[in-house]
């Protein structure tokens, strides 16, 4: 069942950014005002967008649903936390006093050697 969500999500993914890479932006129709025929390419500027926002629409829902039922599919399978299984950090070294000079450093300034 999860590999058939799976498959569905990914080829709406594609279509998706598909469908929303053929859509014109809004400022096309102030070229076309101005001779450019560029927002009447196969459906015209009124069917085209009424089609691709249809499909845009419609093709985001099945995206989110899709979404939110993978997750809630792969919850429910591993039922683990991702964070779960990991060990805390070990601290090695204890923390600097106030006022005392680090473990291992020199005050006095050391000569550069190549």
């Amino acid at each position: 069942m999860i590999y058939l969500i799976v498959a569905i999500h990914i080829l709406v993914c594609v279509f998706l950014i598909i469908v929303v890479l053929l859509q014109s932006g809004k400022s096309a129709d102030v070229a076309a005002a101005f001779g450019g025929m560029g927002s009447q390419t196969a459906f015209g500027p009124r069917s085209a967008a009424n089609v691709l926002t249809k499909a845009t629409t419609w093709s985001a829902v099945i995206f989110m649903v899709s979404s939110i039922t993978l997750s809630v599919m792969m919850s429910r399978r591993s039922g683990n936390s991702v964070m779960q299984g990991l060990k805390p950090a070990k601290q090695t070294s204890a923390p600097a006093q106030p006022g005392a000079p680090a473990k291992g450093s020199n005050t006095e300034p050391q000569p550069v050697t190549r």
